[in-house]
Order: structure tokens, then C-alpha cells, then sequence
């Protein structure tokens, strides 16, 4: 398994955020993570990355402890956040190698360049990232949580910001990222989760309410949409 998530709990002083949560997540798919506000998504995501710990259960990344192994599973996890903070008075190249070097990548020129070029942020690349618009600021982010070709790629929210353009192409690019690697996304909008994920898991209260492959949502008589607000109002 890429992810494997056993019996985990996460309070923050006496709110249960996540209460006994346990998942699996294969090699190659794109796991889509639904649910209202405060439901504990943005938790799981940040507990998976390391950024946090349970308060019980425990969390492997590729084989290896998320806790007593944290410099292996940071590299090899990707990590976009909702509300990414990025260094305004950098330029976009500038800001990439720099992340490149945090990882020592042996290519990192290159690395950039193919970057740059995969998440389409040439027209913008003279700039520097505090003269960005929004959807480019999380092209940003999404080159700086793929450019060490991680194993696993967790992102908040991944489309806030861009305009329908810019929307194909950064699905058409996770979707194919998916391919070969494992995905977790988060979003609120249901056309995201059809266009790029293969699987759903739904969370309520800080527990998962239900987990299934995307077409057994779609095939339903409410549809994807109905079965979130089924199961989670």
C-alpha cells in the first residue's frame, strides 16, 4: 500500500477531529477526500504529511512510519496545502530551485525547466511570485509538491483559484500524475472529484461515512452529489 492510515485519532484540545480513522490507499489511483467544513479532512492530509501527530493509531507512507521515520516519508511525499504560503519577493524559477535543493536533486536545472513546462507556467515564469494571480500562485505550489517526482501527492483543494482554462489542464495533469502514482485531493466541488478521482471516501464528524470507487457513487439514483448530502448532512 502507498498509504495505510490505522486507527488514527487527532484532538486539538478537546475537539475530536479525527476519531478512529483507518484507510487504505493503493499504488496508482486518485483517491478524492469529500466533506463539509471541519469534517477533518485537512487533518488527515496533514497527519499523512507528517505536519502533525495522532494522539493514537499510526500512519505508513510507502512502507515506512510516518513518525519514526519522517525524512523518508517527506521525500517522498508531494504536499499541496490549502492556504499555501509562498515567498512573495521570489521569482518563479528562483523559488523552484531553491526547493530543489531541499530535496538535492542531482538535475535540478532541468528539473525546474520540466517543471515549469509541465504545469504551464511559462507565460508567467519573468514574474515574480507576489506579481501572480491566484490560479498561477497554485501552479506554483503544484510545481514545488511534484518537482522531486514524489510516490505520493496529497493536495488541498488543488483548483481553487484557476479559471476554467487553466482547470482542464491541471485536471488532464493530476489525472496523469495518478497514473503511476497515488493522489489524495481534497475539494468541495463534485466535478472535480468526477474528472479526476477514481475513488471516494466521504468524511463526516470526523469519521469516514462512506468509501467506495467513484463509479458506485455515479451510478446511484442521486448521483454523486445526492450521496454527499445524504451521508453527510
Amino acid at each position: 500500500m502507498s498509504i495505510e492510515v490505522n486507527r488514527v485519532t487527532k484532538k486539538y484540545s478537546e475537539q475530536l477531529a479525527l476519531d478512529c480513522v483507518s484507510l487504505d490507499v493503493p499504488y496508482g489511483s486518485v483517491l478524492g477526500l469529500l466533506g463539509p467544513n471541519g469534517a477533518g479532512k485537512s487533518t488527515l492530509m496533514k497527519l499523512i504529511c507528517g505536519y502533525i501527530p495522532p494522539n493514537e493509531g499510526s500512519i505508513n507512507v510507502c512502507g515506512f512510519n510516518v513518525d519514526e521515520e519522517p525524512l523518508e516519508t517527506k521525500a517522498r511525499i508531494g504536499y499541496l496545502p490549502e492556504s499555501n504560503p509562498l515567498p512573495d519577493h521570489m521569482y518563479i524559477r528562483e523559488y523552484l530551485k531553491f526547493v530543489a535543493g531541499l530535496y538535492k536533486l542531482p538535475d535540478a536545472k532541468q528539473k525546474v525547466e520540466s517543471v515549469i513546462k509541465k504545469v504551464a507556467l511559462g507565460p508567467e515564469v519573468h514574474k515574480k511570485i507576489g506579481e501572480l494571480s491566484k490560479g498561477y500562485r497554485q501552479r506554483v505550489g503544484l510545481a514545488a509538491a511534484i518537482i522531486h517526482e514524489p510516490d505520493v501527492l496529497i493536495l488541498d483543494e488543488p483548483t481553487s483559484g484557476l479559471d476554467p482554462n487553466q482547470l482542464v489542464e491541471i485536471r488532464a495533469l493530476i489525472k496523469s500524475i495518478g497514473e503511476k502514482r497515488t493522489v489524495m485531493l481534497s475539494t468541495h466541488i463534485m466535478q472535480e472529484v468526477e474528472a479526476m478521482c477514481d475513488r471516494v471516501v466521504m468524511i463526516k464528524q470526523g469519521k469516514i461515512v462512506a468509501d467506495d470507487k467513484l463509479e458506485a457513487f455515479v451510478n446511484d439514483s442521486g448521483g454523486l452529489e445526492g450521496a454527499f448530502k445524504t451521508l453527510t448532512s
